[in-house]
């Protein structure tokens, strides 16, 4: 596998920024004396609200002005290829059950615990979309309905509690009320403070860091545990940096989906830190391809 990154121009149009991609392939391509005609087709994850069937982006949230873009049609304009289009979570999660942690599950769910909390739900081998492309936004379960303000416009997501945004605000609330700590200490020093430092000093005993982990894994065990009851996985998958502190996480974790989920969802369940890192979403996109075209 080869891999490279462009740059992404913030202020260019659907049409200019598929234009970049495509022109950066058929780049690569030439360097190897091929052309778009020697290429099956083309898998694509992006960020938003993305019907899988059409591939048409109702919202990129974080690329302005994208709001009901064909995206499949602008590239297959462009490149004349079959073209398959995922949301990056689902993409994500396809490639870890392709070629990750999943091992090939019928039924699984992906995590991802980053910036925010993303996720992606496989049932019967196949990524759920739902209506309008919205399904498996586990990160947006209600935890709290007075809790802290999303990024969605609503209150007490789950992502304002376990993504590593969430974790860190919650390390400053401890920093606030407790100035003598080792986690402010930690602030004073750094200007600021991340999920990593909490996972950091929790590892060095610090009480404070480690109630702020106990919490994060209590309320994310008890909604996978609610996520458990309705799609009945053999396992469920945690990617994003948070899963870089890998047992530190998934022990306290995995206890805490146990003490909440049905016994019986439980035994065939398992919690497991995902392999493939920030090339899940390739892959996926490419097992998209893939499956379409088997070889």
């Amino acid at each position: 596998m080869q891999k490279w990154e462009i740059p992404t121009d913030q202020n260019g149009t659907s049409t200019s920024i598929v234009d970049d991609i495509c022109s950066s392939i058929e780049k690569k391509l030439d360097q190897y004396g091929w052309g778009f005609a020697d290429v099956e087709g083309i898998g694509v994850g992006a960020p938003g609200f993305i019907d899988g069937e059409t591939g048409f982006i109702y919202q990129a949230v974080n690329i302005a002005g994208w709001r009901d873009v064909d995206l499949k049609g602008l590239f297959k304009k462009r490149t004349g290829l079959p073209i398959s289009i995922e949301n990056d979570a689902n993409a994500a999660a396809l490639g870890e059950n392709w070629a990750g942690a999943g091992n090939s599950a019928l039924n699984m769910a992906a995590i991802t615990l980053g910036t925010g909390v993303g996720g992606g739900v496989i049932v019967n081998g196949k990524i759920v979309d739902g209506v309008n492309g919205t399904a498996g936004e586990i990160g947006h379960i209600t935890i709290d309905p007075d809790g802290h303000p999303c990024n969605c416009g609503r209150r007490g997501c789950l992502e304002t509690i376990a993504s590593a945004t969430g974790i860190a605000r919650q390390a400053m609330e401890i920093v606030e009320k407790v100035p003598f700590s080792r986690l402010a200490d930690i602030f004073h020093k750094s200007n600021g403070i991340t999920a990593q430092d909490v996972f950091a000093l929790a590892a060095e005993n610090d009480a404070e860091s480690q109630r702020i982990i106990d919490r994060t894994t209590d309320v994310l065990g008890r909604t996978l545990a609610s996520l458990a009851a309705v799609i009945n996985p053999s396992c469920i998958v945690i990617g994003g940096g948070v899963s870089k502190a890998n047992d530190q996480l998934r022990v306290p974790l995995e206890q805490a989906f146990r003490k909440y989920a049905l016994q019986r969802l439980a035994e065939v369940c398992e919690i497991k830190i995902a392999k493939l890192g920030n090339d899940a979403g390739l892959i996926g996109a490419a097992s998209l391809v893939f499956n379409q075209n088997p070889h």
